[in-house]
């Protein structure tokens, strides 16, 4: 369980819709910094909602 807003929640979730690599450089989400993590969520999930 991870905190929310954390690093780690920004992973669940996006791993939870499918996305397990950075849609353009193709490399794992955990090597990304949080504020990485956080656009990308905003871009592809808080969008769709």
């Amino acid at each position: 369980m991870a905190y929310q807003y954390s690093k780690g929640w920004f992973i669940q979730q996006l791993k939870a819709v499918g996305i397990t690599k950075h849609p353009i450089e193709r490399r794992k989400l955990e090597s990304y910094k949080t504020y990485i993590l956080r656009n990308l969520y905003a871009e592809k999930i808080e969008k769709k909602q």
